[in-house]
C-alpha cells in the first residue's frame, strides 16, 4: 500500500501509488501541537498554522497562495490538533509539483509580517469567541478541562484570549525553529504518482532543509484528582451535555476493541444510544459518542442536546446504556460493528487525501504504520467477551466526568446521578 524512505536530513517521505485516480494529495505533517506548548505559549502552534497561509517570500499574500492552487482546481487547507499540525493539498495529477512547491514554500518561507500577525491575531480571537458562543462546542472544551486538568491536553488548541493577545513574533519564530524541523516532519503523498518521481521532487525542494535546534517534548499526563462536574449556566433553548470516562492511548493494544465498543454505543443511526435515547425515548435530536486517542491518554465521550427539563432523564438514560455495555454484547452487534468499521475504513481508501492522511498521521504520531489489512485482521479477532471485559475495566462510576451548558442554575443533584 505504501513505500517509506528517509532523506539524509531526516525528513520522512511516504508514497502511496493509486494509479486508478486522477488526483495527487500531499500532506505535510509536523509533530507540533498544543500539548507541546507551555501556558505562556498556549495557541502558538495554531497561530503559526494560520500565518503560514498569509504570505511567503515567493507568494506575498494569502491570495497568491490560495490562488495558485485554486487556479488549477485544487484544494488547500491545514489544521492544528493537540499532537500534530498538518498542511495539505489535493490537485489533479499534472499539478503535483505545484502542490508540493506551495506547501513547502508555506512551511519554510512564510514571512510572518507584523501587519499580518496583528490581523490574524484578531481573527483567532474571533475564532475563540465563536467556539465559546456555540454551546455544543463549549461543552466539549469544558469537558477537556475536567478530563485533563492543569495540563495542555485540557486546553483549547487555539489558546486563550490572553495568550493570543500576548503572543510575540519572536515567540512564534522560536517555537517554529524547535518544532518545524525535517526530523519532526512527515510528507505523505498519495495518488496517481510513482515513488521515484515523488521522492525526487521532494529531494529537490526540501533535501537541503536543515534544523539543529532541540525539539520540545510534551509533558506526560498523570491522572490526578479533579472535579467531576462543571456547569455553565446559559440561556439556551437546549441543554448540552457531555459525559466522559478516561479511555486508551494510541499505543494501547486494546484500542481497536474500544473503537468497536464505541461503534455499538454511539456511532451511527443503529447504535444503542441513537435507538434508545433518540428513537425510543425521543429525548435528543443529536446524540453520539466519540473517542480521543492520544500518545499517553484517551477518553470515551457521549454528547447530547436535550430539553432543559429533560436533563436528568437524559443523563440517566445515557448512564444506563453505558452500564449495559458491561453486561452483554450480542454477536449480531459485534458483527455489525466490525463490518461498519471495516467498511468505512475501506471506503476512505478510495480518496487520495484520506490515504495520505492515513499513513502520514500514523507515522508522525507512532513512528510506524499499520496498513488496512493489518487493522482489518485486528478488528476481526475481537470477541464479545473481550469487549465486555474492557467495558468493566473502563466504565467505572467514580471516573465519570460531566460538563453541561444550558439554563442550569443548581447542579448539586446532578452529581448524585454519576454512577454506573
Amino acid at each position: 500500500m505504501y513505500q517509506k524512505i528517509a532523506l539524509d536530513n531526516g525528513l520522512r517521505i511516504i508514497t502511496c501509488p493509486m494509479p486508478h485516480t486522477r488526483s495527487v494529495s500531499v500532506c505535510i505533517y509536523m509533530g507540533a501541537g498544543s500539548r507541546y506548548e507551555s501556558d505562556a505559549q498556549a495557541g502558538v502552534s495554531h497561530f503559526i498554522e494560520h500565518l503560514c497561509f498569509r504570505g511567503t517570500e515567493k507568494r506575498a499574500s494569502a491570495k497568491d497562495i490560495s490562488g495558485a492552487i485554486e487556479g488549477v482546481g485544487g484544494v488547500l487547507n491545514g489544521g492544528t490538533d493537540k499532537e500534530l499540525t498538518v498542511y495539505w493539498c489535493k490537485v489533479a495529477q499534472p499539478h503535483f509539483h505545484l502542490a508540493l512547491d506551495v506547501l513547502a514554500d508555506m512551511v519554510l518561507h512564510s514571512r510572518f509580517d507584523r501587519k499580518d500577525i496583528e490581523k490574524e491575531r484578531q481573527i483567532i480571537v474571533e475564532e475563540i469567541s465563536m467556539s465559546k458562543d456555540a454551546p455544543n462546542q463549549l461543552v466539549g472544551m469544558i469537558l477537556d478541562e475536567l478530563l485533563w486538568p492543569d495540563h495542555p491536553l485540557g486546553r483549547d488548541v487555539a489558546g486563550t484570549n490572553k495568550s493570543v493577545a500576548d503572543m510575540t513574533r519572536e515567540q512564534m519564530l522560536d517555537y517554529m525553529a524547535s518544532e518545524y524541523s525535517p526530523a519532526n516532519t512527515v510528507i505523505a503523498i498519495a495518488g496517481n504518482i510513482q515513488q521515484d518521481e515523488a521522492v525526487n521532487e521532494v529531494q529537490k525542494i526540501l533535501g537541503k532543509w536543515t534544523n539543529k535546534k532541540t525539539r520540545l517534548d510534551f509533558v506526560p499526563y498523570i491522572e490526578n484528582k479533579n472535579p467531576r462536574m462543571k456547569i455553565e449556566n446559559r440561556e439556551t433553548e437546549q441543554t448540552h451535555l457531555c459525559l466522559a470516562l478516561p479511555g486508551l492511548s494510541l499505543q494501547h493494544p486494546q484500542r481497536f476493541t474500544l473503537d468497536l465498543l464505541n461503534v455499538i454505543l454511539g456511532e451511527g443511526m443503529s447504535s444503542r444510544l441513537f435507538l434508545e435515547v433518540r428513537d425510543k425515548l425521543g429525548l435528543a435530536y443529536n446524540i453520539h459518542s466519540y473517542l480521543d486517542h492520544f500518545q499517553d491518554s484517551g477518553a470515551l465521550t457521549v454528547y447530547a442536546g436535550v430539553h432543559p427539563k429533560k436533563l436528568e432523564i437524559g443523563i440517566t438514560a445515557i448512564l444506563q446504556q453505558l452500564a449495559l455495555l458491561k453486561e452483554k454484547i450480542t454477536e449480531e452487534e459485534l458483527n455489525k460493528a466490525k463490518e461498519l468499521s471495516k467498511g468505512r475504513l475501506l471506503l476512505r481508501m478510495e480518496d487520495s487525501r484520506s490515504v495520505a492522511g492515513w499513513v502520514g498521521g500514523q507515522e508522525i504520531l507512532n513512528g510506524s504504520i499499520m496498513d488496512v489489512e493489518e487493522v482489518v485482521a485486528v478488528i476481526d479477532k475481537v470477541t464479545a467477551e473481550e469487549m465486555c471485559a474492557l467495558a468493566k475495566e473502563l466504565l467505572i462510576g467514580e471516573k465519570l466526568r460531566l460538563s453541561v451548558v444550558g439554563p442550569v442554575k443548581s447542579a448539586d443533584h446532578l452529581e448524585k446521578l454519576l454512577k454506573i
